[in-house]
Formats: C-alpha cells, structure tokens, sequence
C-alpha cells in the first residue's frame, strides 16, 4: 500500500465538518490515527512519517493527503479503500482492534505494543472520537531533563542543586533514599547545617566548611570523587559516598550561584574491599602462624640426629625415621614417586629444592605441605647437609580458593554493571533516537557531530550530511525576513562562547527545498572536567503548529470583543430606548387614572391598575436585566481586600424596613475578609439576606443568619434563614433568570435576584450554592453558601459592629 502526499487534495474526515478539527489533530506533536467504524482513518503529519509511509489512507488527512484507494488496474476491478489496520504490524493490530471496539462503545484504553520501525515499544492511548469514531494516540515524544534524571536514577546516583548558600533547591527520587531523610527533610537543608553526621575515611570529622559543595561554590571549581562518610538515620549505620560538586554560574554573574552534586552510595563496594584486605591479612596471618617442621639432612638427603618438629607432626619415633627411606612412609602414597624425583634431582644438582606434597599427621590425617630445602656449602662449593622446613599451606589453598571466589563474584559484578551501562547507552541511543523533538550535537566551533531522525526530518537534510558541517552555515544562516545572521549573534555561538543555556521561543531553520521552518529551540553547552565549553546540543522543536493555533486563539479573542461591544451597546439600547416608550405609557396610564378614577366603571378603573402595574413590572425587568448585564462589566481596577463586617453593616442598614417587622432578626458571624469588588459583594448579601426575610412562614417572624469561615485560599460565606424553603428539584432552577416559584401576589420580584447573586460569585472566582428543605419538614429554612477569594490579611472593619437582636422568640434555624 502507499499514501499520497499531493498538497492540492486535501479533504478533511467528514466528522470535522464546520469546526477547525482537523488543524487541531495535524497540531498534535505525537502520531495520531482518527478511525471510523468502517474502517476508514486520517493521519496527522507525524503519523504520517511514522506509519503513512508506503501506506493508502482511507480518507484524507488534514496535512494535505489525499485519499487513494486500489484502481484495480491490474485485475480489471475496483478495490475499496484499505482498513486502517493495515498500518501496524499484525501483533500491535490485533490489540488495537480490540481497543477501538471498545472505545466505540465509550470506553478508553491504555497499552504498550510495538510500531512499525520502532526498536522500542510506544505507549498508545485509544479514545472515543464522537460516534463511530475514535482517536489513536502514540506517544514517542520524551523529555531530555527526565531522560537524564532516569538515567542517573538507572545508575544509582543521587542529586541536588544547591543556591549560592548551599541550601538544597531540588533533589533526584533517589537522593532521599541514599542519604536516608525525607524529600522534606532534605529541601532546603544547606552543607553548613549541623544536624548533618560527616566523617572522614580516616574517621576524623568533616566540616561543613569542607563539603565539597561549599569548596566549589567558593573556589568555582569542581570537586570530583569526594568520599566521605553519612550517618544513614533510617538504616541506622554509616554509609559511604563518592561526591562531586560542579559549580554552575548563572547567566551575567562572575561566581556561582548554584552548584549540581551528584553522589553515589559507595558502602557495599568499600566493604568488599576493606573484606579483601582483611581476608588478605586473615590468611596472611594463618600461614605465618601454620606449624612449620625445620629439619637437617646430611649431603645424602637423610636425616641426621634427632627431628623434634617431625616427631611431633607426624608421631613417628627416632628409630623409625632415621631409617633410610623410613620418612617417605609419612608422605601420600600418591606424592612419594613425584617427591622422591623431586628430591633427587636437587640432590644431584645441588639446587634449592622445592615441591608440594601431603604429609600425613600423627592423627592420620594428610595435610598439604610446601617443603623447601636449602643446601649448606662447603669452601669448596661442596654440599655439606641440607636444612629445610616444612610450611602447612591449607590455609594458604583455602585463602587462594576464596580469593578466587571473591575475584569471580567481583568479575560477576563488573560483568553485570557493563551490561547495565551498555542497556543505558543503548537506551538512551534510543530515546535520541525516537524523540519528536530535533536533537543536534555540536563541537566548540559550531560543527555538527550529531543529528537525531527527527532533526534530519525537519531540515530536510540526510543525517550524514548534517554530520560534520557548519551548523550555522547549512540551516540558521538568515533571519525569517531573509537578512543574514551573524555568528556572533547567533544564541547558539553565544553559548558555544560563554558557556550559559540559552532558550528561544521563536527562531528559524532553513529546509533544504529553501523554505524557513519556525521553531523554538534550546541550547545547553557541553563542559569539561576543568570547566572549559567542549560543544553544545540544541533541542528544537516545530512550532508551525503552535503558531496556527495561537493565530486562531487570536482570531476567536477578536469575536469575543466584538460580542462584547455589540452586549455593551444592546445595553445602551435598552436602558434609553427600550425605557423610553415604557415611560410615555406609564405616564398616559398616570394621568388617565388621575383624571377619570370614578367617572368610569369599576371595570374601567380596575384597568387602569392594572396597566400601571404591568409598567411597573416591565420596568423592573427592564432594570434588573440591565444589572444583570452589568456584573463584571462597570468595575474598575483590581479587587480590594474588603471586611465582611462592614458589608453586613451596609447591608443591615439597606434592609432597615424590613429588620423593623416585629420578630424578625439579623445575625452575623463574619470576622474574616475577602478580596472582592465592595460595589458587588453588598448588593450580593443584601439580595440573599432579602429573600430570607421575604420568603418567611405566614405567622412566624423572620430569622436570618450569616456566618463565614477561611477554607484554604477561599473564605465560605452562609446565609441562612428559617422560611419557606425550596423544594430539591427547583435548587438549580431559582439561579436562572426570570424563574419564580411563586405567584407574584405571594411575593414580589422578578426571579432575577439569585440569577445575579451567581453572577456575582462566579466573577469573583468563587461558586454559589442551594442547601433547602421546604414545607411542610418541622427543620424547613433555606441556606446558601458561597465563596470568595480570601484577603492576604483580615481587615479591621470600618464600622462598629452592630446587630439587630434575635427575639427570645424566635427558635434559630437548625444547624
């Protein structure tokens, strides 16, 4: 199968149709495949380059392909277009197919299978897309910053940034576990600290004056391969690390501000050595101490005189040893004949003699013996008598038999922790290699050394190309307009210069077809042992995506303002010309009242009314629509730090005709301040506080009560009233505009009232909400909570703190 690639056929799947879907999917960085029930699909760009390649497609994609299905030329008969299984290899289609059934039917999935030229495995995520559709995610895409910190966490090493006063910024996952705290314990904990347990390999103490950390950031030299040892408090024992300290200057500054150390817990590789050494001087020990038999022979070989150290070794008495050929009836039948040529051959020679054998003890046991004989000369050169001595070397075997397990578990190791470094090598070969994002290497002159395949994409170029030619020259040569680009000013040659990273948020590379390629791009200089600039590797990444969303975010701003002007001057429209005619009619319906009230019939003055009271009513919408489109829109400036207690004080003072009916009552608990418009949190509690007092139980005074408590960065304000309540079903109902529950001969109002108090809240930041239970429940009363941003500080209110006083009376309403 191939795909087509000709720009001038493109059609977007027909489940995009009216919305810029398509542009949103070629935007995704990661492949992604949008299918349909039938088996039909789209590919964004990377896609594209990750499985399209070679491949029919069976719609069109948003990057310009063209949907191509088989002619059937060859056989004379049309073929349907290919099922998007085609793209993947049969293990990763099977499981795929099974996701997509399953996201067809609302469902989700997560799973790791392999993608057709991938040496390693890609993470795919399958979602429903609407119906009969759903949507293919791979992720290949990896972050420097974590591929580095996983390879330190792969290589069992810790790290931490520290400031200029060595308190720790940051710290690896496994920085913690080696040094035995809390990544709470350890963030902000500096070198100088003395709850830190440091110690020299000598056992001396180590200042914190001496850390390497502090030593580099005062020299501005690094420290590599520091050993020290740490009190380990959770493992409660010493362990030992190897340190090294590596000052980082930020950007401008002479001395370093930060320093990187990195560690790792050398304890286990320090005791199998210190193991060694004492099994060296163990053994050592043993043979110098192993029981040694000296004797004397005459210039023939046998013994002359009386051998203590033999007879007390091998039992054998004088009679019997000083018998010629007697001794070897002490030595392994097996050694006699390789001892006895041995001997002979010394004595024949007159050289030292020296050979192994086993000797059998006075017990009866044979134990393995080095024998070393050494002539005694006469003036003449002549051999006179022979001393020798015999030395037990089992000790010596079994010393040699465990160095040797020791030298093959060591062996082992070493062994396994190649293999581990060549897994990391390989592994991060990999990631370089499957990253989305460009990744170049460059030497201290600007000369590529390294192109990753997606760099190679981007540009156009082939990788050998790239590798060994001037960076700058090949593709960063000019700016978008097309004016040169002077090294010198380039960021890249900057860092190759100074040594400092340096990020840009829009530049450009030019493709070898000649056309620019907007990116963004990040630079970080490579640095020697001594601190000297030995290259860099620049990370760019395509942002002509970013730069199409950005241009339609841009775009839709644009509308939003425009609907906003066109709100502003409907508002105009109805508060002049809508009121307008409503006033002219309101005053005719005054004056016919005034003029004929009682010349006419009852009915005809019953009319009258009720024309003035519908001008009232429309007036009233007219004005509380108009507030409603207000909130948010008249206030001026950022929000004050504003005290509760002086809100309810104005609000108590707004709602004083009410508060005067007998029985009813007022009372606040609100000691905290939040940060709010005071133009728009008053009429809030006063329109809450009004209704409470309005939608009372016929015969029982009103009882409002208000509360507020700090909840995290927001205060919670209640309001709560003993009236008639609200049944469940309308708690969501009463927020709307125009929505009554109740006659308006009942109670008065429009039903515009909560609709604004929500208004309010919500532009505040906060949210508003019902709790109600209705009549006839004994615990009827409703409560509205909301909450608003809280000040940094309370506020000491304006106003002296007065309250209306519940009557005895009144029972408070249940908590």
């Amino acid at each position: 199968m191939s795909a087509s690639t000709d720009p001038a056929a493109v059609s977007a799947p027909a489940a995009f149709a009216g919305v810029d879907a398509a542009a949103l999917l070629s935007a995704l960085p990661d492949p992604t495949v949008w299918v349909r029930a039938d088996g039909s699909f789209a590919l964004n760009a990377a896609a594209q380059e990750r499985l399209g390649a070679g491949t029919e497609t069976g719609a069109g994609t948003e990057t310009g392909t063209k949907a191509e299905t088989g002619s059937g030329a060859e056989t004379g008969s049309e073929a349907g277009p290919p099922h998007w299984t085609a793209l993947f290899l049969p293990d990763a289609a099977g499981q795929l197919r099974e996701a997509v059934v399953r996201a067809l039917e609302g469902e989700p999935s997560r799973l790791s299978l392999s993608m057709p030229g991938a040496a390693a495995p890609a993470l795919a995520t399958v979602t429903p897309a609407g119906p009969g559709a759903a949507l293919l995610h791979f992720r290949e895409s990896h972050d420097p910053l974590e591929v580095a910190l996983e390879l330190m966490d792969r290589m069992g090493l810790g790290m931490t940034v520290q400031d200029a006063d060595s308190r720790i910024l940051y710290a690896n996952a496994l920085a913690p576990a080696i040094l035995g705290l809390s990544p709470d314990q350890l963030t902000g904990r500096d070198s100088m600290d003395p709850r830190w347990q440091v110690i020299r390999p000598n056992g001396s103490a180590f200042p914190g004056q001496a850390h390497p950390a502090v030593v580099a950031l005062q020299t501005g030299q690094p420290l590599l391969d520091v050993p020290m040892g740490v009190f380990h408090p959770q493992a409660g024992e010493w362990r030992w690390l190897s340190v090294t300290a590596i000052p980082r200057r930020l950007s401008g500054m002479e001395r370093p501000e930060q320093v990187m150390t990195v560690f790792s817990d050398i304890t286990e590789r320090r005791r199998t050595r210190e193991q060694l050494r004492h099994s060296e001087q163990r053994f050592r020990s043993l043979v110098g101490a192993t029981s040694q038999i000296v004797f004397v022979t005459d210039a023939q070989g046998q013994f002359r005189g009386p051998q203590p150290d033999w007879e007390a070794f091998t039992g054998q008495g004088v009679e019997q040893y000083l018998n010629p050929g007697a001794a070897l009836e002490a030595i392994h039948p097996d050694d006699r004949e390789q001892t006895q040529r041995a001997w002979a051959g010394a004595l024949r020679a007159g050289q030292i003699h020296d050979v192994e054998h086993r000797l059998r003890r006075w017990d009866g046991e044979y134990v393995p013996m080095g024998v070393r004989a050494v002539p005694v000369r006469n003036e003449d050169r002549s051999v006179r008598e022979w001393i020798g001595s015999y030395t037990d070397i089992s000790a010596v075997r079994e010393a040699e038999a465990a160095l040797k397990a020791l030298n093959a578990e060591l062996e082992g190791r070493v062994t396994v922790r190649t293999q581990e470094l060549a897994e990391v090598t390989r592994f991060s070969t990999l990631l370089l290699s499957a990253a989305g994002e460009g990744v170049f290497g460059l030497d201290a002159s600007g000369r590529t050394t390294f192109a990753n395949p997606a760099a190679a994409r981007l540009v156009g170029y082939s990788i050998e190309r790239l590798i060994g030619s001037q960076q700058h020259a090949l593709i960063h040569y000019s700016h978008p307009d097309g004016t040169p680009y002077l090294p010198e000013d380039c960021p890249i040659h900057q860092t190759l210069r100074d040594g400092q990273a340096r990020r840009v948020e829009r530049d450009v590379l030019w493709h070898a077809q000649g056309h620019a390629v907007p990116v963004s791009s990040v630079v970080t200089p490579l640095l020697s042992d001594t601190g000297q600039v030995t290259g860099a590797v620049l990370m760019v990444q395509d942002i002509a995506a970013s730069l199409h969303i950005q241009t339609q975010l841009q775009d839709a701003i644009d509308d939003l303002e425009r609907s906003n002007a066109d709100l502003e001057q409907f508002a105009y429209v109805a508060s002049h010309d809508l009121q307008e005619p409503l006033r002219t009619l309101g005053s005719y319906a005054e004056l016919l009242s005034r003029r004929y009230e009682g010349q006419l019939d009852p009915r005809a003055d019953r009319y009258l009314g009720f024309m003035g009271d519908a001008v009232g009513r429309m007036r009233g919408l007219i004005q509380d629509l108009l507030e409603f489109s207000r909130v948010g829109r008249g206030e001026k400036g950022a929000p004050v730090p504003l005290a509760l207690e002086d809100v309810l004080q104005t609000a108590a003072h707004s709602l004083e005709a009410a508060l005067d009916a007998d029985g009813t009552g007022l009372t606040w608990d609100t000691p905290h301040s939040v940060l709010a418009h005071p133009a728009l949190i008053t009429p809030l509690l006063t329109n809450l506080i009004g209704n409470g007092l309005k939608f009372n139980v016929p015969g029982q005074p009103a009882w409002v009560q208000v509360r507020s408590r700090r909840d995290g960065e927001m205060v919670h304000v209640t309001v709560q009233d003993n009236g008639i309540g609200i049944a469940p079903q309308y708690r969501e109902q009463v927020f709307e505009i125009f929505q009554r529950l109740h006659r308006r001969e009942d109670y008065a109002g429009n039903g515009m009232g909560l609709a604004i108090c929500r208004k309010i809240v919500e532009y505040h930041g906060g949210t508003l909400w019902l709790d109600s239970v209705s009549l006839p429940a004994a615990d009827h009363g409703s409560t509205f909570h909301f909450t608003l941003p809280a000040a940094s500080q309370d506020v000491v209110p304006l106003k002296a703190t007065t309250q209306k006083a519940t009557p005895e009376k009144v029972d408070p309403p249940h908590a």
